[in-house]
């Protein structure tokens, strides 16, 4: 089997809920092992949150969430029990045989056990210890919990979705996922592939500050320079785009579909097969800044002309003469697109811990290595289910496992 990427990289996981959980997945489909460690009993907080739940193989909701599974594969669970001493010198243990620790823990939270970043490079030079916070660790809210729905608020990012105040559903809208999380987790797989690289050049390993507050701010993109060079704060404007048209949402015959002309030459395309070359010749058109300003008088005459064809219409007539078209799907009309079907964007995996469920299916890694794809090996794991099995290959005894089960460490 052709070794993957980050095959031999292990990594000591003490994080949940999404943002740390998201990026271990991310550096596990890369062949990193990944251990999660677990609360004996009760698991990441993400297990219970449902419904949705997963089913077991007669159809019934079992006590796993959906949640959980959508950032946890490829890893193997292992409990234990931090505010017990055993289960402390456990974990102490495991991050000394690790490359890389990752914990969502408050500022400060893990040093009253001694797994905080100080302790544990000490022990361990070598160690890529990441930590993800809702603030940082310094500043005024470095003390403070964040969460993925109030970053989207403080951010501003909140303020720039949704339609405007005064329109039909007006008002700031959260993002459909955790949006902040999710890019939290992609920026903290990246540091720590930088910083194991660096590693590699000086033997030390170092200290990762990811807030999820700097990636709110950081995600804000065009938006933020658009206020940072201008002094303007952009504002909602629903599906429009601030800076390209027509750039939307258009209705047609039996319902809506998206259309995102970027350029002059798509746009001329456009008026073309929609018979209104005439749009294309317009002084008022004759540019996307000028297409921007004058947005009122067009987007009218083109949903006037939208409404004629139906969607699948639109993106027939539309496909070879490379002009941006799609139909706005649901996830499941999503899921039954032939490109994301030919993509095998959806991926069953087995599941052997005797809890019913047979088989739990994700999204596949949107990684495409040539050399070295993505290796999707283990379904979600059961809470605990791998335990025994890390503890072994650590060196412990069955006689030494069962001693820390009795003391409450596992």
């Amino acid at each position: 089997m052709t070794p993957a990427a980050l095959d031999g990289i292990r990594v000591l996981d003490l994080s949940r809920v999404l943002a740390g959980p998201w990026c271990t997945q991310i550096l596990a489909d890369l062949g990193a092992d990944v251990v999660k460690i677990e609360r004996p009993g009760v698991g990441d907080d993400t297990r219970a949150w449902g419904p949705p739940f997963l089913k077991d193989e007669a159809g019934q909701d079992t006590a796993q969430s959906t949640y959980f599974t959508a950032c946890n594969r490829n890893k193997r669970s292992v409990t234990v029990d931090m505010a017990t001493a055993e289960g402390r010198a456990l974990l102490q243990r495991m991050a000394a045989q690790a490359d890389v620790v990752v914990e969502n823990f408050k500022t400060g939270g893990l040093k009253q056990y001694g797994l905080d970043h100080e302790t544990l490079r000490a022990a361990n030079p070598r160690l890529v210890y990441c930590s993800v916070t809702g603030f940082g660790h310094d500043g005024p809210y470095a003390e403070r919990a964040g969460y993925d729905l109030m970053i989207q608020a403080m951010s501003g990012m909140m303020s720039i979705t949704g339609r405007p105040d005064g329109e039909p559903g007006g008002g700031p809208l959260r993002v459909g996922v955790a949006l902040t999380d999710l890019f939290t987790g992609c920026y903290a797989s990246t540091a720590i592939l930088a910083a194991l690289r660096v590693r590699e050049q000086t033997g030390q390993g170092q200290h990762i500050d990811m807030a999820l507050l700097d990636v709110g701010m950081a995600i804000l993109a065009n938006q933020a320079s658009a206020f940072l060079n201008t002094g303007t704060a952009p504002q909602r404007q629903g599906n429009t785009h601030p800076s390209l048209a027509p750039y939307q949402d258009f209705p047609t015959k039996d319902g809506a579909m998206l259309l995102a002309i970027g350029n002059n030459g798509q746009f001329a395309r456009f008026c073309e097969a929609a018979g209104q070359a005439e749009w294309a010749a317009d002084a008022r058109f004759a540019s996307n800044t000028l297409r921007v300003k004058h947005r009122e008088v067009l987007i009218p005459a083109m949903e006037a002309v939208t409404r004629t064809r139906t969607t699948a219409e639109w993106v027939m007539l539309l496909e070879d003469k490379a002009v941006p078209c799609g139909p706005i799907n649901d996830i499941g009309a999503a899921f039954d697109d032939a490109q994301v079907k030919a993509r095998g964007l959806a991926v069953s995996l087995p599941r052997d811990a005797g809890d019913g469920i047979a088989a739990i299916t994700g999204v596949a890694s949107p990684l495409r290595l040539a050399a070295t794809p993505p290796v999707l090996r283990r379904a979600p794991p059961a809470l605990g289910q791998h335990t025994d099995e890390v503890l072994r290959e650590m060196g412990l005894s069955a006689t030494e496992i069962e001693a820390l089960r009795a003391a409450g460490a596992l």
